[in-house]
């Protein structure tokens, strides 16, 4: 299996100043990684790098929906530290809200991180990542937009768009850069500001997501992951009955953290 190495290039987590993205930057530095967190509080970014260990933590203080600065940013840390390989679009804001209760540039202000956050930094990363050939991009997301909750209407919808987002990159690039792996991965009910009092330990999940954001086999390409097993897409009545003619059981793969 091909894998993103420390010495394929710097790894970017967005979100890192907190919770789950401070737990990916934690364990990919363990795993000897040079690790930019980006996030929008200074002060949360240096506490991140505090309790880090392995690696290096670069603190980026950054707003990912202001797409020239991601631009920017991503550009200056190309020319500093080499190229990047790995890219874990993290960030996200849930504000607790209901729709007639706020007001549509709030919902949009939500939209322009969840979605517009992966948006402009997965184009920075591409752009380097499509001159080498090679990278790893990995999307945090979740089922929102399946089952919205009451109160989360902006961020079911952006965090919605943004799977959409996954398979349009794959759709755009999956045949002219195979070595670029794109996916989505969905860690669970977390014990983070974002999540709910008896959820998983954070620092369990990044385990997981560590390990699936440095698998850069070609065969993840679009591929979503939950937790630590893969979700198989569905499978029409003639899939179905191939499947069975041809004896053929189809296996979610699943991750070691």
């Amino acid at each position: 299996m091909t894998r993103v190495t420390p010495d394929d290039g710097l790894a970017i987590v967005t979100g890192a100043g907190s919770g789950l993205g401070r737990a990916l930057a934690q364990e990919l530095c363990r795993r000897g990684f040079t690790v930019a967190g980006t996030g929008r509080r200074a002060a949360a970014l240096e506490e991140t790098g505090a309790t880090c260990t392995g690696g290096t933590f670069l603190p980026v203080p950054l707003d990912v929906s202001d797409g020239d600065a991601v631009a920017t940013t991503f550009a200056g840390l190309r020319t500093r530290h080499g190229p990047l390989a790995l890219l874990i679009n993290n960030a996200a804001i849930y504000p607790r809200q209901d729709f007639l209760s706020g007001t549509p540039q709030g919902f949009m202000d939500t939209v322009a991180t969840n979605l517009g956050g992966p948006v402009h930094c997965s184009h920075a990363a591409l752009r380097d990542m499509a001159e080498q050939g090679k990278g790893r991009i990995l999307n945090v997301a979740t089922f929102a937009d399946i089952a919205p909750l009451p109160a989360a209407s902006a961020y079911s919808v952006s965090k919605g768009a943004a799977r959409i987002l996954t398979r349009a990159l794959v759709a755009d690039l999956g045949d002219r850069f195979p070595g670029i792996v794109i996916g989505d991965w969905m860690p669970g009910m977390l014990k983070t500001g974002m999540g709910i009092p008896d959820g998983l330990d954070p620092a369990v999940a990044a385990r997981w997501g560590a390990e699936l954001a440095c698998r850069r086999d070609s065969a993840l390409t679009g591929a979503v992951f939950e937790m630590d097993h893969e979700v198989l897409p569905p499978r029409g009545l003639k899939g179905k009955l191939k499947d069975l003619v041809l004896m053929r059981r189809r296996r979610p793969r699943r991750l070691e953290g």
